[in-house]
């Protein structure tokens, strides 16, 4: 990792010394546009050094502006401009021999339109693409003031988040009706996904983060495999002070819930630095469902050349949860216990050749680990058979949103030997690269490519299990028309040890119909885009694959590895903006099919699903082959205001319409208490809808700010949805379960948070997670999180202030 660091480092210094100029001070340059991309010319430019003005100028026609012989230092440039917002940078560093560069976007109304780094390479302003991207910034983060990151992303549309059990269980997130293995996560830039997608949201606490990008969109040009629905992008918190700043926060609730946190951050000269730890605990409300989790976010740059800046990020998460099992399936908590421990790490390098061509490079590292402990059997033995004692739970009813209802008692353990172990690792090291070029102000052009290896592990401390290289590579292409129309276009090449080399296009499109204006109907904005997407089989479905399992054998001749899972979607929307730029609504439409997924199959079912017998019959049970898709289709409804800059209001419906299309996994079975009716024990039936995802579901925000008090309102509106209990009875029956349709019920969950500043250097909040303390279920059977109260206090040293 040393080497291939200093490798970095050595090139990026080469490449930003070759443009350094022969000035005696720094140079800092920059262009003014609009929403649109429009030059804005006679802006008022102000030049700041440590808060304080130096310099003064305004845009050219072209809305260029350029400030020289600037002594080291960090600068902010400030702008103002007739019927726009006024704009500042963020710091950044110039001194001798240093050009920097700073672009700024100035917008009508108070409704910021970001730049986002995953709709396209190079980043690119939400208002100049089609493609569907929210942004959850630091200020939203400490508003709604939760300790989790998922908890956040149940604001976006189209998104749902299913959590396990109480804080610290399981948690998923569902983009678009898509599987939760099918969105590609990255930590500052690193695929965090274990290997074939699958990723733990409940570890991934707010400490450190600054903003997180969601993109409700596949874009395996750019990311490879994993990113069949969209992509969530995290990214730490850069240090900025010219003053180090010292916070510490601490706070308390209900349930012996405790958080506390201290991080140190600021900048000087070349250098920028950032650092925070937070420790969390929790009892929660169920039995051996305590929780406790451990973060470290870190990020230190240094400007180095004439137009590069080095930056280097770590992320650990550490977690240990009591895993009680479904509480009220057994009505008695396991004794398991989960442990788990991620670490991210990147160093990245982002480079301005020139003022038309810029470059990253980044060298990233992925570790995760997972250990599941079941000391010892719980629950009632019974061993009717004569092979062994399994134990069952407590008589329970059980009773469905569907309104069918069912009594007895469930396998809670099997037999076996005790304590039962399960370890799982997983290693991922990545070299990547891209650049634009700017070919004139209309158009730029984008490539990239990205190698990877990576590791999974049966022992943690044992060899790999299987390893694979890696690799891809992309183009991509941006035209602006008349600052009317925004088109983007590419092609990625992805190369997998397993699947071997796959090519996948997408297209995105923005028309504007109306431009941003002042006037109480603004902007008019279509959008579209097409894409396909591709993701890789996990350890486990490699290690299983039919081709896997008969290597070796005769029946081996002619059979192929497993494909990827694919994907192929379309959208499109309209975009309104009103009220010169205070208010904004969207209505949008969705088409997904996912193709040649990966399903086990027992014998019977490979044939069935046309291997030769021979083949099938080489396998000990079965094995993985990809035969299974379905469609979701759906409509997605959102609006934003900002009224008077003290109120602001979010809300959006999102309507899903899913159904499995091909499934020869998907036996139907029945409960002699249904008779007629056709159950899915394990997974949905052929037309019926993919588990855990509401038809309905929809999100509320709402947040007034007056001079030193805050208060925020948030909530999540699921519909009813499709599941199992996934349960056996003691005779490995099916009497314990209960019809798919509508098996989980509705729910909504508010939250409240407020805050208020009684001194420059404190600010004391509470925070109220399920406010009307709804008994609701995100997964049939695991009681989710109780009403929790955390009040606390923030205090602050040094800064900006």
């Amino acid at each position: 990792m040393r080497t291939i660091a200093g490798l970095v480092c050595m090139w990026v210094m080469a490449v930003g010394g070759a443009t350094i100029s022969a000035q005696e001070g720094g140079m800092l340059s920059g262009q003014i546009v609009d929403a649109l991309g429009a030059r804005v010319a006679g802006a008022s430019v102000t030049l700041s050094r440590d808060g304080s003005q130096v310099a003064e100028s305004t845009s050219a026609s072209d809305g260029t502006f350029t400030f020289t012989n600037l002594a080291a230092g960090r600068y902010q440039v400030t702008v103002t401009a007739p019927g726009f917002q006024p704009r500042s940078s963020d710091p950044v560093y110039t001194g001798p021999g240093v050009r920097a560069t700073v672009s700024l976007v100035l917008e009508i109304g108070p409704l910021q339109q970001d730049v986002v780094v995953t709709a396209e390479a190079g980043g690119v302003l939400q208002s100049q693409t089609g493609a569907p991207v929210t942004v959850i910034d630091s200020q939203l983060l400490q508003t709604i003031n939760k300790p989790d990151v998922a908890e956040a992303l149940r604001l976006v549309p189209g998104a749902q988040i299913v959590q396990v059990g109480e804080r610290g269980g399981v948690t998923s997130l569902f983009l678009r009706g898509g599987n939760s293995n099918f969105t590609k996560v990255l930590v500052d830039g690193m695929a965090a996904n274990d290997i074939g997608g699958a990723y733990d949201f409940s570890q991934l606490d707010t400490a450190g983060v600054d903003r997180v990008e969601v993109l409700r969109q596949t874009n395996s040009v750019r990311f490879g495999s994993d990113a069949l629905t969209g992509v969530v992008n995290i990214a730490t918190r850069r240090g900025t002070a010219r003053v180090p700043e010292f916070e510490y926060a601490i706070d308390g609730g209900n349930l012996r819930t405790f958080r506390n946190s201290v991080s140190l951050g600021g900048a000087v000269r070349r250098y920028d630095y950032f650092s925070q730890y937070s420790y969390f605990t929790t009892d929660n409300h169920t039995p051996n469902s305590g929780y406790d989790r451990s973060t470290y976010a870190g990020r230190f740059g240094v400007a180095v050349g004439s137009g590069t800046n080095i930056s280097a990020t770590l992320r650990w998460l550490e977690g240990e949860f009591g895993a009680a099992n479904g509480f009220s399936l057994f009505g008695i908590a396991d004794d398991s216990t989960t442990t788990s421990d991620q670490l991210f790490g990147t160093i990245t390098a982002d480079s301005q050749i020139t003022d038309r061509w810029q470059s990253t490079i980044r060298f990233g590292s992925a570790g995760l680990t997972s250990t599941y402990i079941n000391p010892t059997p719980t629950g009632t033995p019974f061993d009717p058979f004569g092979f062994g004692a399994n134990y069952l739970g407590n008589t329970v009813t059980l009773r469905g949103a569907n309104g069918a209802t069912v009594t007895g008692q469930a396998i809670l353990d099997f037999g076996g030997t005790y304590p039962v172990t399960s370890d799982s690792r997983a290693t991922r090291r990545t070299l990547s690269g891209e650049t634009t070029y700017q070919v004139n102000p209309d158009v730029a052009i984008s490539g990239g490519a990205r190698w990877e290896h990576e590791s999974g592990f049966d022992d943690p401390d044992g060899e790999p299990v299987i390893t694979r290289n890696n690799g891809g590579a992309f183009v991509e292409a941006r035209v602006s028309m008349m600052s009317r129309a925004y088109l983007s276009g590419g092609i990625g090449i992805e190369h997998n040890e397993v699947f071997g080399t796959e090519a996948v296009p997408r297209f995105s499109a923005a028309v504007y119909l109306r431009e941003p204006s002042a006037d109480a109907l603004g902007e008019t904005k279509i959008s579209f885009n097409i894409g396909r997407g591709i993701k890789a089989p996990s350890v486990f479905q490699e290690q299983n694959a039919v081709f896997a399992l008969v290597q070796g054998t005769p029946a081996a001749a002619g059979i192929s590895p497993v494909g990827p899972e694919k994907s192929r979607g379309w959208d499109v929307a309209l975009e309104q903006g009103v009220g010169g730029g205070r208010y904004r609504a969207r209505i949008g439409y969705y088409d997904n099919r996912f193709e040649d997924l990966l399903e086990f199959l027992d014998r019977n079912g490979l044939i069935r699903a046309g291997v030769p017998p021979d083949v099938a019959n080489a396998t000990a049970f079965g094995g993985y082959i990809n035969s299974q898709s379905f469609t979701a289709r759906g409509v997605e409804l959102s609006v934003d205001a900002a009224i008077r800059r003290v109120l602001r209001f979010g809300a959006s419906y999102t309507y899903l319409d899913a159904e499995i299309t091909e499934a020869l996994s998907a036996s139907a079975v029945t409960n002699p208490s249904f008779p007629g009716v056709q159950i899915g024990a394990f997974s949905p039936l052929v037309g019926e809808r993919p588990f855990r995802r509401p038809a309905n579901s929809g999100t509320l925000f709402a947040s007034y700010t007056n001079g030193p008090a805050a208060v925020a309102l948030t909530a999540y509106f699921a519909g009813k949805r499709d599941d199992s209990t996934f349960l056996s009875d003691a005779f490995f029956g099916n009497s314990m379960l209960l019809p798919n349709q509508d098996l989980d019920p509705a729910y909504q969950k508010f939250d409240l948070s407020g805050s208020y500043r009684v001194h420059p250097q404190a600010n004391i909040y509470a925070t109220i997670e399920n406010l009307f303390d709804e008994e609701y279920e995100a997964a049939f059977g695991f009681p989710a999180l109780p009403f929790t109260i955390r009040a606390g206090v923030t205090v602050t040293f040094g800064g900006d202030q």
